[in-house]
C-alpha cells in the first residue's frame, strides 16, 4: 500500500459525503480513512455516521463525535463570538437530541490516532493534534511548533484535519505535516467538499488535494427546514452555500 485516501469533517452533511464517495468509487481509489467528526451543524447525523460504520472506514474521533458521543453541551470548538457560541450550544444541542443511543456509543469507542506504515516513512492520522483532539493547527503557525509536535510522537508524516483548511507544510527537517480539508463545512470560500490521497514512495511524500461539487442547497435547506426556535441555527446554510465559517 503506498497511495490512501483521506478526509473527514462531514459534520452532519450526507449530500457532501456521498458526492465523495462517488468522487472516490469513479477515480477508483482505495484504503479509505476517516478523520472524524462525523456529526454536528448538519442534520444527517445518522445517515453519516450509519454510512461510514456500513462502509468499515477506520475512523477517528473528532471533538465534535467526543462531544455528542456523551451527550456533552460542549463540542470543544474555539468560538471566536459570543454569537457564535450561542450557535455551537444550539447545534450540539440539537445533534444530541437527533443522533441515536447506538450511533453515540460508536462515536465514543472511536480511536484518537491512527497509524498508517507507508513506504519508508511513519504516517500518523489525528483530527486536531497528536495532544488533543480539539487543537487546530493552522499553517501559519512556526515552523517550531511543528518540528516539537511531530518529535514528540515520533512521525515523518502528520495528517489532521479540524481547521477544515487543506494545506501541505514541508518542515526544515523535512518532515510533513498535511491538513485533509473538510467534506462537509469548507472554510476557505469554496463551498465544494475536499478530500485527499496520500502516496508514499520509498521517502517521496505526493498529496493531491481534490475538491467535488455536491448537492448544497439539499444541505442547506434541510437546515432550513428546522425551526428557527430549537433547531439547526439557519444562517449554518449561508456558510455551507458561501464555503465560509
Amino acid at each position: 500500500m503506498n497511495t490512501i485516501t483521506i478526509f473527514g469533517d462531514i459534520h452532519g452533511n450526507l449530500p457532501a459525503l456521498e458526492a465523495v464517495f462517488q468522487d472516490i468509487e469513479a477515480r477508483g481509489l482505495t484504503h479509505l480513512y476517516c478523520l472524524g467528526d462525523l456529526v454536528g451543524y448538519g442534520t444527517f447525523p445518522n445517515e453519516v455516521v450509519n454510512l461510514i460504520r456500513r462502509r468499515g472506514i477506520p475512523t477517528l474521533m473528532g471533538n465534535y463525535d467526543q462531544g455528542v458521543g456523551i451527550n456533552s453541551d460542549d463540542c470543544g470548538c474555539a468560538y471566536k463570538t459570543d454569537i457564535d457560541r450561542r450557535r455551537g450550544e444550539l447545534s450540539i444541542a440539537w445533534s444530541n437530541a437527533h443522533t441515536t443511543e447506538d450511533n453515540k456509543a460508536f462515536l465514543r469507542d472511536l480511536p484518537a490516532q491512527i497509524p498508517v506504515p507507508m513506504g519508508d516513512l511513519k504516517v500518523l492520522l489525528v483530527h486536531g493534534s497528536p495532544r488533543k483532539v480539539n487543537e487546530y493547527m493552522f499553517v501559519d503557525r512556526p515552523d517550531d511548533y511543528f518540528e516539537r509536535i511531530l518529535d514528540g510522537v515520533g512521525v515523518d508524516v502528520l495528517v489532521c484535519g479540524h481547521t477544515h483548511l487543506l494545506y501541505h507544510k514541508i518542515l526544515p527537517s523535512g518532515r510533513h505535516v498535511i491538513n485533509a480539508g473538510s467534506v462537509g463545512k469548507p472554510k476557505d470560500h469554496d463551498p465544494r467538499a475536499g478530500y485527499i490521497t496520500l502516496t508514499i514512495t520509498g521517502r517521496d511524500v505526493k498529496v493531491e488535494f481534490i475538491r467535488v461539487s455536491y448537492d448544497v442547497e439539499r444541505a442547506a435547506q434541510a437546515i432550513e427546514a428546522t425551526p428557527e426556535d430549537g433547531g439547526m441555527p439557519h444562517p449554518y446554510a449561508r456558510m455551507l452555500r458561501e464555503g465560509a465559517g
